[in-house]
């Protein structure tokens, strides 16, 4: 009996061999099955997003050359080594644009972080009336398309149609949203309008997840509302703070919209007047796509540099 025994340990039965193929399969299924459920995903964010960075990169090392008056004699593609970024950088009006959003974003940031922070506080106090509608109504303007939105501010900033203009004329006032020192302030207004709703339901949503312990604990120690957003809920909020700054760094280094818009009503806004217009004009106006992509990747590089930049600074800080 014994011998049978070890016989038959020795040299599993086919239904032991059957269930451990089964079990083998039911692993391979398990590890397969999240591939292939992110598979839709991943194939569309490496064809919208992967695919055109390197496309980009690699059309920025790419010199174009035409043979012939017209280019009918041939079209040659050739590696330019950094030559695209020196022409790049050497432009003028390119180094302008990024200066002029640089300025832009010093003031226009912290204006919208500190406002969309003290309306999160506000609508999230406990003496706060009907707060959900007016987050619906602050978050509003986030779902209004950027050029729409710059069409309906224009009604405000160009002479003869602005009643601000109109009522600021009457009293003796000159006024000009348009110029070229306020234009580029009339598009942080545009921008703060749109976009500090948004940012204020990052921060809501930070508060919510603050434990209710916190507060009556503070209560019990004779905290009032001040004192309780300035020790506890400004404090426990700086991710959400962190995070917005970091999006709108990344912003400010895309504005497109309302400076393309713009263009039709104020002068000052010229063709290059943003980094991402003048990639746009030099791609579209100037055929001159090389030189166009090391524009698209030094803004890349630049809006990567200052968001890593602040992220160091504000964890240094913390630490």
């Amino acid at each position: 009996m014994s011998a049978t025994a070890d016989t038959a340990q020795a040299h599993p039965s086919a239904l032991q061999r059957e269930g451990h193929g089964r079990a083998r399969q039911q692993r391979r299924v398990v590890t397969r099955a999240p591939w292939i459920l992110l598979a839709p995903f991943l194939a569309l964010f490496a064809l919208t997003f992967i695919f055109p960075i390197i496309a980009a990169v690699g059309s920025s090392f790419t010199k174009v050359t035409r043979s012939g008056l017209f280019g009918e004699t041939g079209v040659h593609s050739g590696f330019a080594g950094f030559e695209n970024y020196a022409r790049a950088l050497g432009d003028g009006s390119f180094l302008a644009s990024i200066g002029r959003v640089l300025l832009f974003g010093v003031v226009q940031v912290p204006v919208m972080i500190a406002l969309c922070t003290v309306l999160a506080l506000l609508l999230e106090s406990a003496s706060a009336k009907w707060p959900g509608f007016f987050r619906a109504a602050y978050f509003m303007p986030y779902g209004v398309p950027g050029v729409i939105a710059t069409i309906l501010w224009s009604f405000l900033y160009v002479p003869g149609l602005s009643p601000i203009v109109d009522a600021a004329t009457s009293v003796g006032l000159t006024v000009n949203f348009l110029g070229p020192d306020t234009v580029l302030w009339s598009i942080a207004n545009i921008v703060t309008w749109s976009y500090t709703g948004y940012n204020m339901l990052i921060v809501i949503a930070q508060l919510k997840s603050i434990p209710g312990e916190i507060y009556e604990a503070a209560r019990v120690d004779g905290a009032g509302p001040f004192r309780v957003a300035w020790t506890i809920q400004l404090p426990l909020i700086r991710p959400a703070l962190v995070l917005t700054t970091v999006f709108s760094i990344i912003g400010t280094l895309q504005l497109f919209a309302e400076a393309q818009v713009l263009q039709t009503v104020a002068p000052a806004v010229d063709s290059q007047y943003t980094p991402n217009l003048s990639a746009y004009t030099t791609a579209f106006a100037y055929n001159d796509y090389n030189v166009a992509a090391a524009q698209a990747v030094l803004i890349a590089l630049a809006a990567f540099i200052l968001s890593f930049t602040f992220l160091r600074f504000t964890n240094r800080k913390s630490s």
